[in-house]
């Protein structure tokens, strides 16, 4: 006979494991350079997002000194999977003294981030007229939203031709973006949803500033010059077939601004389409 132990209602409850709001699981983490780094983790059943929109993600920050309790450090994250993808992707700088970007660099896969689930952005098909050319300007991280993009069917539905620029300083930074739009040729449930060989329709243009590589400077000096013009075989940007969105450091996105209203294009919003949009919630 088994001897069996009583617990009596005067013994204290088993410490509860503390747990994050909105607390979404890591699935998979890849470091690409010693500054970049992608993850993705599960997606929330209720989510529902526009490809190129961006939500808030983060992680609890250290405890207060005096009172021991902890704050989230949020910040807003562009999604880089798209809208019909079962998990989420994001796409990351790492800053060794950053609040949030110096923890989160080193997340694990099985770890947890806090995910508020309520999208916006401005990098959404909605907010543009229709057009037969779509620009994706990009600098460092910010081709997250277009590595969303990228994968939306609707993207190709609505344009003839599809030309992502990638900025960057060195070229290994450039390999995320790299591999997606290689990845794109052998996507088999792209190729059958969108079209077999939708992928044509690219036209991918990497720069970088500093370190060699087969092309090198930056964007918007290589468009004054008509070079990134000539080096893509199309005619330069007009208000008639063009569209843009624009994703990457202030000092970018305010010097392409600038560039695409004299060349005669508008400034667009979800409340009133136009011809470019600029996503002002990223900071390279």
């Amino acid at each position: 006979m088994t001897e069996m132990t009583t617990v009596t209602d005067t013994a204290a409850p088993a410490p509860k494991l503390p747990t994050l709001p909105d607390a979404q699981t890591v699935t998979e983490v890849k470091h690409w350079t010693d500054r970049l780094f992608s993850f993705r983790c599960t997606r929330p059943a209720s989510l529902r997002f526009r490809s190129g929109e961006f939500v808030m993600i983060g992680l609890m920050g250290d405890p207060d000194p005096k009172t021991g309790k902890q704050k989230p450090l949020l910040r807003a994250y562009s999604i880089a999977s798209p809208s019909w993808d079962e998990e989420l992707e994001f796409y990351s700088i790492k800053v060794q003294d950053g609040p949030l970007t110096s923890k989160l660099q080193h997340i694990e896969v099985g770890d947890q981030i806090i995910l508020r689930p309520k999208p916006v952005g401005t990098l959404v098909h909605d907010a543009l007229l229709p057009g037969k050319r779509i620009w994706f300007f990009a600098t460092g991280t910010g081709f997250a939203p277009f590595a969303s993009l990228l994968r939306e069917p609707q993207t190709y539905e609505d344009y003839d031709e599809v030309i992502i620029t990638h900025t960057c300083r060195e070229a290994g930074e450039l390999q995320y973006g790299h591999d997606l739009i290689e990845a794109l040729k052998d996507d088999e449930l792209l190729n059958d949803v969108i079209g077999d060989g939708f992928w044509k329709k690219i036209k991918y243009y990497p720069t970088t500033t500093r370190e060699k590589s087969p092309k090198m400077g930056r964007i918007t000096d290589l468009m004054r010059k008509g070079e990134a013009f000539e080096d893509l075989g199309v005619a330069p940007i007009n208000p008639q077939d063009d569209r843009a969105m624009v994703c990457g450091n202030l000092a970018f996105n305010l010097e392409i601004k600038a560039m695409l209203e004299d060349y005669g294009l508008e400034e667009g919003a979800n409340s009133k389409p136009a011809q470019y949009v600029v996503e002002k919630a990223f900071l390279d």
